[in-house]
């Protein structure tokens, strides 16, 4: 029964993911934190840490990680099946539609709308992320959280938003071992200094 409900989860995400991996992330948190308490919320963001700096796009990432967790390696194979497949059918249906009316009004109208869909996909995951990383929760701050910002982590995060549109084709790789590095610093010594 595990492996139907992670190939079914899995499948919707492939099937849903239009714009790549950052527009499946409200997706993936909503099949395997919502739908599924697969995962708590820290776990989720752990794993879209994990995808980052791993190879691959990060919903095939998250399905290997959470299938191998929820089942073990047959998990991870039925969760990243699902996920895969989807996405095979869709490209094989598009490319021919696509080559066959591409020069349709209509066919360029669609991909225009689904440009803006996928922007708003994207903020949300970020969104989401944002509040667990400066403030612990998964919803929108309250005035009493803005009292508790994690000051550090705001600092790594315009820290590296900044490195990353000064020189855009830095290697994203090194931005987050170079936070992860600043990071370790900086909460190591917060005690040291008083900043909590």
């Amino acid at each position: 029964m595990i492996y139907l409900e992670l190939f079914w989860s899995f499948f919707q995400i492939g099937l849903f993911s239009i714009g790549g991996g950052y527009a499946a992330m409200p997706l993936i948190q909503h099949q395997v934190v919502d739908v599924h308490p697969w995962l708590t919320m820290a776990e989720f963001s752990d794993i879209i840490t994990i995808s980052q700096m791993t190879p691959g796009p990060i919903s095939i990432n998250s399905a290997t990680f959470v299938g191998i967790r929820i089942a073990g390696l047959p998990g991870a194979i039925v969760a990243t099946s699902g996920c895969v497949l989807p996405s095979c059918l869709i490209v094989l249906t598009l490319a021919f539609v696509y080559y066959r009316f591409r020069n349709f009004r209509i066919v360029k109208n669609v991909l225009l709308q689904l440009r803006a869909a996928v922007v708003s996909m994207i903020a949300f995951a970020g969104l989401s992320i944002g509040f667990l990383a400066f403030w612990h929760r998964e919803n929108m701050p309250t005035a009493a959280d803005l009292a508790h910002t994690d000051w550090i982590a705001v600092s790594i995060f315009c820290a590296a938003l900044w490195v990353l549109r000064r020189w855009k084709k830095v290697d994203p790789v090194h931005v987050m071992l170079a936070t992860g590095v600043l990071g370790i610093v900086l909460y190591t010594l917060s005690p040291v200094w008083g900043w909590h």
